[in-house]
């Protein structure tokens, strides 16, 4: 279900590139595992195609702003 969910918003025309898992680590400066990991928990989206992965730009961008700390001035 989550890749239909994902295939339709990509479908609709948005200017969302899909990027590899590679693509995706050098983003968040992790290791690769990092991504699977996050995929396979369902915390990052992604779309199989093949034996590979593909993550909308937006799921990256909303994955890595759910992970904000507000910072107060001491």
């Amino acid at each position: 279900m989550r890749e239909r969910a994902v295939e339709r918003t990509w479908r609709a025309g948005q200017d969302d590139g899909l990027l590899t898992v590679g693509e995706v680590c050098e983003a968040m400066r992790v290791s690769n595992m990092t991504v699977y990991r996050l995929i396979k928990s369902g915390e990052l989206r992604a779309i199989r195609l093949g034996k590979t992965y593909r993550v909308l730009e937006s799921d990256v961008e909303r994955y890595l702003s759910g992970l904000l700390v507000k910072v107060e001035g001491a």
